[in-house]
């Protein structure tokens, strides 16, 4: 069936339906087996894009194949392709196509997620696949936790606990700690609760851009001989920049001893403890407090998918429940668990459907073989780039990430930091790979996460020769030349 006319109402027929459905299949279909084809990006400025979709709000309503059309024209081809298996920059963002599917099904079913008994089996699915994390975490039996959005809300929602069982609410004088390599996520957390941006000290990081125990043990006496009050420690299980894990083990010793809240932001890293290569590295991980954990970056997943886990489950309700007249009827006082009360959303989506299925469908084997992978392809990365012979490794590979400068023969300092800090454009421009720019110790550097595992060895291979030619051309650019 064709639609020729434009909708009247909001209901279409069974086979209108159908024909939706189909055509947004094949549209993803299509995408996951051409985009390694395509450019990774094909970013249109402000100006160019508000000129094509900025229109009046309709007041009658069109065909969807047109409306699709649009869609897949306008905003599809003009985005970052983030899962593209040549995106190295920020955390790619590799998702699978039953957790799609898994998405749509939730959206399509509609499923109220917040009490028991208005979802309980969606509940029981929740329930059951934090438990599965919690295994693979180490965590205790009494652990538990909530599917939330990303990790920065599954940090705020880890920082409120702390705040409510640490303090019991009175934040005067109350210090946490953390290194300068800590997500922005984190600060911005800790400002929303209240605290003053003194109230989170950040201290300088070691040579490996860790947190350096012996200096935050010195911090913490000296705030407690000024009469703060130390509560909280914040690690990193992957540092965004450089892939850096904080000493854990040596951490929750020092925590335990000082009777401080351990909360550990492992947003993308933390999931590379089902390798051998990251597991290591991660050990001290199961005696956290707390655990933030994106399953949309190296669980695979669509976005949204963060989770929060805790040590004691009982300190979600502690901190989020509240009484309501409204939904009195719809409460349990049994081993129910109304997620309404696990966390600062009522209304919230079924998220934990697409990692169950993905975790039945596909097996924890075959996910902890597709994260190997990224440890593969980041020393494969690193090879690579010191073959070239006009690269410094200034951090080698760790959890996927490695950062590097670019080398000019002449050894000049200067000229180094212009190609560098201009590649990344020039990368952009050509859309054929990306990687990222970050700082380190006030120099900019390049920096690849290679943690998608649709990455190939010819990826990395025509990435590195295309930076390597790009960089020569910057470098043989005058100075002061107009860049892209």
């Amino acid at each position: 069936m064709s639609e020729s006319l434009p909708r009247q109402g909001l209901e279409f027929s069974r086979d209108e339906m159908r024909e939706i459905g189909y055509r947004v299949i094949d549209m993803l279909v299509d995408y996951y087996n051409d985009r390694a084809e395509k450019p990774v990006a094909e970013a249109l400025d402000y100006e160019a894009l508000e000129a094509i979709l900025r229109e009046p709000l309709p007041r009658a309503g069109m065909p969807w194949r047109e409306a699709l059309e649009q869609f897949e024209r306008q905003v599809v081809d003009s985005s970052n392709r983030v899962d593209h298996p040549r995106f190295f920059a920020y955390i790619p963002l590799a998702n699978n196509f039953i957790g799609v599917m898994a998405d749509a099904l939730a959206a399509g079913y509609n499923v109220f997620n917040a009490v028991w008994r208005q979802g309980p089996g969606a509940a029981q699915i929740e329930r059951l696949t934090v438990d599965w994390l919690r295994q693979i975490f180490g965590l205790p039996e009494a652990a538990g936790g909530t599917f939330v959005s990303g990790g920065s809300v599954a940090n705020l929602t880890a920082l409120a606990v702390a705040r409510e069982i640490q303090l019991q609410g009175d934040m005067g004088g109350a210090v946490a700690y953390c290194s300068d390599q800590i997500h922005f996520a984190v600060s911005r957390g800790m400002r929303l609760l209240g605290f003053a941006p003194e109230q989170l000290r950040k201290l300088p990081s070691d040579a490996g851009f860790r947190l350096p125990v012996a200096d935050l043990r010195r911090a913490i006496a000296e705030d407690r001989a000024a009469g703060m009050r130390p509560f909280c420690v914040i690690a990193s299980a992957g540092t965004t920049n450089t892939g850096a894990v904080d000493p854990l083990d040596e951490l929750a010793d020092f925590c335990a001893g000082e009777g401080l809240w351990l909360h550990v932001d492992g947003a993308y890293g933390a999931p590379a403890v089902l390798t051998e290569h990251g597991a290591p590295a991660l050990k001290g991980l199961e005696r956290v407090d707390s655990l933030a954990l994106d399953a949309h970056k190296w669980l695979f997943q669509p976005i949204e998918c963060g989770v929060v886990l805790l040590r004691d489950r009982r300190w979600l309700a502690q901190t989020f429940k509240e009484a309501s007249e409204v939904l009195k009827d719809m409460q349990s006082e049994g081993e129910e668990l109304n997620f309404m009360y696990q966390g600062i959303q009522l209304t919230r989506q079924f998220r934990a459907l697409k990692l169950w299925l993905s975790f039945k469908v596909f097996g924890l084997d075959a996910i902890s073989e597709a994260i190997a992978a990224g440890f593969e392809n980041a020393v494969l990365a690193e090879r690579l780039l010191r073959a070239e012979g006009c690269w410094e490794i200034v951090t080698p590979a760790q959890m996927a990430i490695l950062t590097f400068r670019y080398r000019p023969a002449n050894g000049d300092a200067a000229l180094a930091s212009r190609v560098t800090h201009d590649l990344v454009a020039r990368l952009l421009d050509d859309g054929f790979a990306f990687a990222a720019g970050t700082q380190l110790r006030g120099q900019p550097v390049m920096r690849m996460c290679c943690n998608n595992p649709r990455t190939t060895p010819e990826d990395l291979e025509r990435t590195i020769q295309l930076m390597t030619r790009l960089a020569a051309e910057l470098e043989a650019e005058p100075r002061g030349a107009v860049i892209g």
